[in-house]
Formats: C-alpha cells, structure tokens, sequence
C-alpha cells in the first residue's frame, strides 16, 4: 500500500484479528484467514486504492466492535454479526469483488463447519 503510513495499517490489521478473538469460533476461523488473505493482496495498490480500502475496513472495525459490545449485553444467548450492503454499496463492486463476496457468503453459510479449531491448536512436536 504505497504512499500510506505502514503503522496506520498493521494497527487497523491487529485491531480486526483482537476483534475476531471474540467471535465464534468459525467466524474467526473464516473472518482471520479473509482477513490476512485481503491485506496481502492489497499491499501493493495505488494510494487511492490503499486509502479506500483501509476506510472499509476501519468502517468494517467500528461495526463489529459495536456488534461484540451489544452481543455482550444481549441476555438472550443469540449473537448476531454483521450487516446488509446496500444496493448502491452492491453497484459500486467489481465482478471480482461480487464473486469474492458470493465465496465468502457461501463459506459462512455451509451448514458443515469446514475448519477444525481443536486442530490447529495442537502443540507441534520435535
């Protein structure tokens, strides 16, 4: 991401991976790896890119730690996380964009957990 402050984003980039400690444990499994996957494949965009994709984020940032906030004051054990993308959000995407974002519905909507948690935290040996 040229042109911008290297610290703005490892910043922005720490602040989602704390955030989604507190998500389920699929959703951070699922919200981790997008994550990492989105911020490596825009490390080397324009600066008018770069600024609008760390303003999405940081936007994306502010809803969930608001969304973890009510989740924890709500007392009927139902979490709920995320938001609906307006229309005109929709129109303003790239074919790429909207074909991510097909992968990434249909990913966190299979009804078969695809990521196995207890697995990964295994101490390696030798």
């Amino acid at each position: 991401m040229s042109g911008l402050h290297v610290s703005r984003v490892r910043t922005l980039y720490r602040r989602i991976l704390q955030l989604h400690q507190l998500l389920p444990p699929d959703l951070k499994a699922l919200g981790d790896q997008y994550v990492k996957d989105e911020f490596r494949r825009h490390k080397t965009v324009g600066s008018e890119e770069a600024q609008r994709f760390l303003q999405e984020w940081e936007v994306y940032a502010a809803t969930l730690s608001q969304q973890v906030n009510e989740n924890r004051q709500n007392s009927t054990g139902k979490v709920c996380f995320g938001t609906s993308l307006s229309e005109e959000k929709l129109n303003d995407f790239r074919d790429e964009q909207i074909g991510q974002l097909q992968e990434l519905m249909q990913e966190a909507t299979k009804p078969n957990k695809q990521f196995s948690i207890a697995e990964s935290t295994k101490p390696k040996l030798g």
